[in-house]
């Protein structure tokens, strides 16, 4: 039986994950005020999101709307898994932990462990994650898939990973932004984690519309 991540006493200078409501209400009310006169939303595959249940959404990352746009196309609130740069500014780190972000040290893992073991703490509540797994944009074309937050989720739970595709056109002034989600898929215990997240690779970039490098 997968076991939580023992709780560490490792400390940051940030805030730990803790979405304030009446931000992120407030802040996807203004977004899609302000959003709306150039962008124009189309989802498919909604249905494949879980309702009551955790799940981590595998995301393509074409450019910096892609977060505002998936929290307008998405029903249910979510948390993102973000470089931890963005947070290094006092204000910036009140402002992204507000609406749900989460910082992570790719490079350093170590330093994230309070991070770490909050995402497994959310998602054992039942909460929605973001994960990018190329790390940074890549836009237009597919970027390699990063292993290490999935390899750290499945190793302590078994949950649905879903794939997002992410498409922007320009269509009649507006850009046009389609967000496919894909079907969810569970990690298999006899697939080493290269080959999971290269096969969710290979949906992501059908479901944006591009070919894998």
């Amino acid at each position: 039986m997968k076991k939580p991540l023992v709780r560490s006493k490792y400390q940051q200078n940030h805030n730990p994950p803790g979405r304030k409501k009446w931000v992120f209400n407030t802040i996807k009310f203004l977004g899609r005020i302000i959003l709306t006169p150039f962008f124009r939303i189309q989802t498919t595959g909604s249905e494949n999101l879980p309702l009551n249940s955790a799940f981590i959404l595998l995301v393509k990352h074409q450019r910096w709307e892609d977060i505002p746009m998936l929290g307008l196309a998405t029903p249910r609130p979510l948390y993102y898994i973000a470089k931890y740069e963005l947070f290094k500014n006092v204000l910036a780190n009140w402002f992204f932990i507000s609406m749900g972000g989460i910082p992570i040290n790719r490079q350093r893992p170590i330093e994230s462990r309070r991070f770490l073991q909050a995402t497994i703490e959310l998602l054992e509540k039942g909460e929605g994650i973001v994960v990018f797994p190329e790390g940074t944009y890549y836009r237009n074309k597919m970027g390699p898939g990063q292993t290490g937050m999935v390899r750290f989720v499945r190793s302590r739970l078994a949950l649905p990973f879903v794939p997002v595709g992410i498409n922007y056109s320009s269509r009649g002034g507006r850009i046009l932004v389609r967000i496919n989600f894909g079907k969810p898929a569970y990690a298999n215990a006899t697939l080493s984690a290269d080959t999971f997240v290269n096969s969710m690779m290979e949906k992501i970039a059908q479901l944006s519309g591009l070919a894998t490098h």
